[in-house]
């Protein structure tokens, strides 16, 4: 088992795929994204 193995995380790097062995990481949101700057508060009636 090493790189020409389909099913090793080593053989993922290799191929250069994703799968159980290798899961894409995920992008957190940004905390701009999360806080939007340019809403205006509305006045309470």
């Amino acid at each position: 088992m090493g790189k020409g193995d389909k099913k090793t995380r080593k053989g993922k790097i290799n191929r250069g795929s994703f799968g159980v062995r290798r899961p894409r990481i995920k992008k957190r949101p940004r905390l701009e994204d999360q806080l939007d700057v340019n809403k205006k508060a509305t006045p309470k009636p």
